[in-house]
């Protein structure tokens, strides 16, 4: 019998955290992931022997003594990954179209403003007084500074504030308005909707430090995974789990889709929590609760260009590109069909050959669901090759042509440089990740009702908890940070995050 002190299930970066950290803890951990590669977001994959990531473009807070870095140090991570500081003038850079200037966003604060003061020079106080408030507001989450003791009071008076609101209350000016939130992609910001937190934790951790992975960044899901392995733990690829066997308030075990069950104590679920619910028929889940996770409302999904670049034709540069087209920066996810893309993000991937020129593209921009629908009862990864068909084919090169027009307004003679390429659909993101709809950061967070789109790692089930970007924020760091949370609530202290701190 397969018995284990925790099971987890997905292994996402939420989850190989969590089994980093339970592993470093003492107990025997075994993560079950339904793909052939680990990692969720973190997974990469080739063409023509270049390596692209699918999710994780660029990682913020890997600075010594930021957070990030406390917690991959503490993990033993840190000192194996291949990491490249990107550009400290520029991170990203903003691009507005009919403005043929280019906007800076530094790292580290003074450098942040100083850059910023050039190009809006009658705009000091407003650059400073939003540095402030984000610095203010990310004060107020205890876990993401590695601080415990940590009241809900402490934030709450910040989660009701929306970006919107904050950003235009600061400047008048609507240039540096976009600027300000100019790679709201990152988070799909919309007016009337994003919290500002969400805003602040998010780019903070930017300009404190902003880092590439060289060579992609599945590395962090196998160094984590060999640390859980080396711990007496494992880590079982092709498992995916069907169903999570309860009796009365406790799970008892895990069951895979060919029938294999893994016993353990405890279990985390870094699957979307709606899919969680469906694993598991416990009654004392009420389906009310059930009714009220699957509602939640999603972020929008994307449409992604993969590029091969011809050998020495495009300049390698360490920061990325977003554009937008002018007036359009809080309405991105609002395209008509006609007007699409309303804005892009251009990333340029460092391997371990690259040298003054780049050797691959990503270009991003968004996409809904119902785009794909036609297409919504195919599946297709590389452990179940299922090919969706030619009109699903002439869809993607047809909407591929479309976005590389509007690129190429602002980097002429691109096309001259592409090899070949790659896309992938919201689709292809809904098949490797496992959601619903392809969303790119799980549930919607909405200003108004903050409470609405709370979930606690905790369930019903006494032994179930929860983790992944859906408990707290998206991304490297902010599922990491879920992770830690999960850690808390599983182990009954937060003295794993004074370990953390001081590690």
């Amino acid at each position: 019998m397969n018995r284990y002190d925790i099971v987890i299930i997905g292994s996402g970066i939420g989850g190989l955290v969590c089994g980093g950290i339970l592993s470093k803890e003492g107990y025997r951990v075994c993560v079950l992931e339904k793909n052939r590669q680990i990692g969720g977001s973190l997974q990469t994959f080739a063409r023509e022997k270049v390596i692209f990531d699918s999710g994780v473009h660029y990682i913020g807070g890997l600075g010594k003594g930021q957070n990030l870095y406390q917690i991959f140090r503490y993990l033993g991570v840190m000192d194996k990954l291949k990491l490249q500081k990107m550009d400290e003038d520029a991170f990203d850079k903003i691009i507005i179209s009919n403005d043929p200037k280019v906007y800076r966003q530094a790292q580290g604060y003074e450098n942040f403003i100083k850059n910023l003061v050039a190009d809006f020079p009658e705009e000091e106080a407003a650059i400073r007084n939003y540095c402030r408030k984000i610095r203010e507001t990310c004060d107020k989450f205890p876990l993401y500074n590695l601080r415990t003791n940590g009241l809900y009071e402490e934030k709450a008076d910040v989660l009701t504030l929306d970006t919107h609101s904050v950003i235009t209350s600061l400047t008048g000016n609507t240039t540096l308005q976009a600027v300000l939130v100019g790679n709201n992609a990152l988070y799909v910001g919309k007016p009337d909707e994003t919290p500002f937190y969400v805003h602040a934790l998010i780019i903070n951790s930017y300009i404190e430090s902003a880092w590439k992975c060289i060579d992609g960044g599945s590395q962090i899901g196998k160094v984590l995974a060999k640390m859980i392995r080396d711990a007496g733990g494992e880590v079982v690829r092709h498992c995916e789990v069907k169903k999570i066997a309860t009796e009365a308030d406790v799970a008892v075990y895990a069951e895979s889709a060919d029938g294999k069950r893994y016993y353990a104590n405890q279990f985390i679920s870094n699957v979307h929590p709606a899919k969680t619910m469906e694993m598991t028929d416990a009654e004392v889940i009420k389906n009310i609760y059930r009714k009220r996770i699957r509602n939640l409302p999603h972020t929008i999904s994307s449409f992604l260009l993969h590029i091969v670049l011809k050998k020495n034709c495009f300049r390698y540069t360490r920061h990325n590109y977003y554009y937008h087209k002018e007036g359009q920066i809080w309405n991105l996810a609002d395209y008509t069909e006609d007007n699409w893309p309303l804005g892009y993000a251009l990333f340029l991937p460092p391997s371990s050959g690259t040298t003054e020129y780049a050797e691959a593209m990503t270009i991003f921009t968004y996409m809904r669901y119902e785009e794909v629908a036609p297409w919504h009862d195919t599946f297709n990864t590389v452990s179940a090759e299922n090919k969706r068909g030619a009109t699903y084919d002439a869809f993607k090169k047809y909407k591929a042509e479309i976005l590389l027009d509007c690129v190429e307004e602002r980097f002429p003679g691109l096309r001259n440089c592409i090899q070949s390429y790659t896309t992938s659909t919201p689709l292809s993101y809904r098949d490797y990740i496992g959601n619903y709809d392809g969303s790119l950061y799980g549930v919607a967070k909405d200003y108004k009702d903050p409470l609405k789109t709370f979930i606690s790692p905790r369930t019903k089930v006494r032994n179930l908890y929860l983790t992944g970007q859906n408990i707290n924020i998206h991304g490297v760091l902010g599922s990491s940070i879920s992770a830690l949370l999960t850690c808390v609530s599983l182990l009954g202290n937060e003295n794993v995050v004074e370990k953390i701190k001081n590690a």
